[in-house]
């Protein structure tokens, strides 16, 4: 697999041997990242552009932010960079309608960490990569894990949008909720994954832990849980080991542990499901999904909960994780599906 995907050329040697005019479609962290590789790389930026109802006469980096209409009268033909993630369906399709008048590629760049995947990345990694597909169960885990790492390497929007999945399908197949399932929802957020999760279960559970680090948040999923049955919160970060961490609050959706931002408490998993019957274990906590398996063996030894985890927020999450399943229990049968995201998000392990 990997040998074929090398084959071809990266999203970044495409953009560096452009003959067009690069620009940046979208502002933020994403941007960020994919303008610090363009100056590693030698890649020139000739504009920046937003949404046109974003442009308020604003600057990004050194660049005054654009309208689409005035990129197209000031470059006449270009090629889009996209440096931001949505999954709102008429933020896609507006993507979508860019790629048939422009060529638009969409680089890969982190959410947490600093590895870039690239030529260089493949190299590095590739036993682990070819190892971690041969782990998977059916035929289309190894069809979207192929065409996600051929899109992330090389960045190409019909590619990604070929890796879709509704989750109802997922849900009502091989993933099918039990109507006494034990959930232990890991980044809580609001509560949203819990009501994603009455309604794929039909409302029939037994109980529901969830679990979100940031303060902030954790007082609004409260609130969604004193409004359901059976369904106890915790404040706290999950980790490989119980003790305390720093953790910034001020990132929204995703705040992670960092280096700066205040003292929390950080609990394994095993520690939070000791008493517990714990039957289905989500995991979506930005970037220490690693950490979570480390804490996790006693769990996944013993009462093998169904798995689903993001794969998405460190370059090497999609192949590390199912490595690390298989070794904590070697009888999962481990699939992989990615619902509607641009870039390569949403991309998660369903193990049972």
């Amino acid at each position: 697999m990997i040998e074929k995907i090398l084959a071809e050329e990266s999203v970044w040697e495409k953009l560096r041997r452009s003959e067009k005019p690069v620009v940046l479609y979208g502002m933020g962290n994403g941007a960020d990242l994919i303008l610090d590789e363009f100056a590693t790389l030698g890649i020139k930026c000739s504009g920046v552009f937003a949404s046109d109802g974003f442009v308020r006469g604003q600057s990004f980096r050194e660049f005054r932010v654009e309208k689409l209409s005035d990129i197209e009268a000031r470059l006449c033909d270009f090629t889009v960079a996209v440096g931001f993630a949505t999954a709102l369906d008429s933020v896609i399709e507006n993507i979508i309608n860019i790629s048939k008048k422009h060529r638009l590629v969409v680089p890969c760049v982190p959410v947490c960490g600093k590895e870039i995947i690239n030529r260089d990345f493949l190299l590095k990694y590739s036993e682990k990569i070819e190892a971690a597909f041969n782990l998977l169960y059916d035929e289309e885990s190894l069809r979207i894990y192929e065409q996600s790492v051929r899109f992330m390497f090389g960045g190409e929007l019909d590619v990604l949008l070929d890796t879709i999945t509704e989750k109802s399908t997922v849900f009502n197949g091989f993933f099918k909720l039990d109507a006494d399932e034990d959930y232990l929802d890991l980044g809580a957020y609001r509560g949203d994954t819990i009501a994603e999760f009455l309604r794929f279960s039909g409302g029939s559970y037994s109980s529901i832990t969830a679990v979100e680090p940031d303060i902030k948040t954790f007082r609004k999923l409260d609130d969604f849980c004193k409004k359901t049955d059976r369904c106890a919160c915790i404040n706290a970060c999950v980790s490989d080991s119980d003790g305390s961490v720093i953790f910034n609050n001020s990132a929204g959706r995703q705040s992670s542990i960092s280096a700066n931002g205040k003292e929390i408490k950080s609990l394994t998993v095993d520690t939070i499901c000791e008493g517990r019957g714990i039957t289905y274990l989500k995991a979506d906590i930005e970037g220490a999904e690693k950490q979570m398996l480390s804490g996790a063996a006693v769990t996944l030894k013993n009462l093998k909960p169904k798995l689903n985890i993001a794969a998405y927020h460190r370059s090497e999450d999609f192949f590390e994780i199912p490595l690390m399943v298989n070794r904590l229990n070697s009888s999962y049968r481990i699939f992989l599906r990615r619902h509607k995201y641009i870039p390569c998000w949403d991309l998660n392990y369903y193990c049972v």
